[in-house]
């Protein structure tokens, strides 16, 4: 990974960074040699939003870069706008010399290393980025973590199927477990069914590499206990009910939400937060082979409740049923789950705005809080009960399909039926940048992660 920040208490060789408004240019403009100010004007920098102009050195004034924030009202991106120099400015040392009042400085920072990211898994050479001095940040440390591990999030993502089979994504848990050295098991195959993990099973088993689920503990057992569960399919055919080509192209991201989960992971261990942490990973592969699930199916849970299949391709909540009811079998204080659950939750909030859902009222207002304030939000939606009915089945407990109304509630109704009585969070992420945005560059991507770990690290679960 290429390093995007500097630690180093030296200026010598930085190149200094004025980022202001529209109303502020004159300001920036006083603190600028003339002649740099007069290139400036010549080329009609008025603080618009993500215009870089980069003044070159001139006798014995060294270069400077400008940037503009854009006007104050309705900047709903803030510091993150800062993404865009990390995102568009050639490798070199940089620190910010101005910037608007307004602006939170970690967020800054922040935004700064979100852009930074490029994937350069596949490509000749490696990726280079600017680097920023935060040298003067006390938590310099945590804000490097945190962008770290979105990184990694990223990478999972954006990884081909090819090279991010379920061996691959396991690999990658147990190489995050060991780092923080955390304990890590594994159950695979015909072990799924001999340890009552039979979903998981079923939607794996038609792949060549065999479904498994992943469990890491982590951290002293007086803390409160945090469940982080995972989605984790590898690629997503839709099984016998097989997808179109232009719906299996991005099918590589079906994995998101065990790549969320781990990157959540990351972050609690990395700044040692005084957290009982669990982290499940519920891998498969939806496949078509003379061994795939079927429609028509009706399936054994983990929890003794039975599921009729209507559709193949609502295999993510299914891996999920089991995870979910094993977390809950140790009494967390709190379980989150992230998957790349539904095309119904892009229709309601779009691909960039992932819907919740909770079953503590009291919990909802805090995440949505600390997700504003990171600039990371999330949307609350209804566990609307009554809409329950259309998951009937009159040959089972419940189908795991409810046909075309409200698909994102119902998938939430649905994995509330394995969680019982336990505090429970379902996050619904797309993982994917359709389009790039300062601080967000097209592809992979992790969302509510900051928001979350912030709301965390405040004490939330002992709200």
């Amino acid at each position: 990974m290429p390093s995007f920040y500097s630690k180093t208490t030296e200026n010598e060789g930085q190149t200094p960074i004025y980022i202001c408004r529209p109303d502020d240019v004159d300001t920036v403009y006083e603190a600028l040699p003339e002649s740099q100010v007069e290139m400036a004007k010549s080329l009609n920098f008025s603080g618009k939003a993500n215009r870089v102009v980069r003044l070159p050195a001139m006798g014995d004034v060294g270069d400077a870069v400008l940037f503009g924030a854009g006007p104050k009202t309705n900047d709903y991106m803030g510091a993150i706008r800062a993404g865009h120099l990390g995102g568009h400015l050639r490798e070199g040392s940089y620190r910010i010399e101005t910037r608007p009042d307004d602006w939170d400085v970690d967020l800054m920072a922040i935004g700064w290393g979100l852009g930074a990211y490029k994937f350069d898994r596949y490509l000749p050479e490696p990726a280079k980025c600017p680097t920023l001095d935060i040298s003067h940040y006390e938590n310099a440390d945590e804000l490097q973590s945190l962008v770290e591990a979105i990184h990694f999030g990223r990478d999972l993502i954006n990884t081909p199927a090819n090279d991010m089979g379920p061996q691959a994504l396991e690999d990658a848990a147990r190489k995050l477990a060991k780092q923080y050295s955390a304990t890590m098991e594994t159950t695979t195959g015909q072990e799924l069914l001999n340890n009552n993990f039979p979903m998981i099973h079923a939607v794996g088993r038609a792949a060549h590499e065999p479904p498994r689920l992943v469990e890491i503990d982590w951290g002293d057992d007086q803390n409160p206990r945090l469940a982080i569960v995972g989605k984790g399919i590898t690629f997503d055919t839709g099984g016998v009910n097989i997808k179109s080509a232009n719906s299996a192209r991005l099918m590589k991201k079906d994995m998101g939400g065990a790549a969320h989960a781990l990157a959540l992971a990351q972050m609690i261990m990395a700044n040692n937060l005084p957290i009982r942490l669990h982290v499940l990973v519920a891998i498969a592969e939806n496949a078509v082979s003379a061994g795939a699930y079927r429609p028509g199916d009706i399936l054994q849970s983990r929890i003794g409740k039975t599921v009729e299949i209507d559709n193949t391709d609502a295999e993510g909540r299914l891996v999920l049923g089991d995870a979910l009811t094993r977390a809950s079998e140790d009494d967390p204080a709190l379980i989150m789950d992230f998957a790349t659950l539904t095309g119904a939750a892009r229709v309601a909030l779009g691909p960039k705005l992932p819907p919740f859902f909770c079953n503590r009222e009291d919990l909802i207002a805090p995440v949505l809080k600390h997700g504003l304030k990171q600039i990371d939000p999330v949307w609350s939606m209804p566990l609307w009960d009554p809409y329950f009915a259309m998951l009937k089945s009159p040959i089972a407990t419940m189908k795991n399909s409810g046909g075309g109304f409200a698909g994102c509630i119902t998938a939430a109704l649905f994995l509330k039926q394995f969680v019982e009585d336990s505090p429970w969070m379902h996050f619904d992420v797309y993982g994917w940048n359709p389009s790039s945005q300062p601080g967000h560059p097209s592809g992979g991507e992790i969302f509510a992660l900051r928001g979350l770990y912030d709301w965390i690290k405040a004490g939330g679960l002992s709200e």
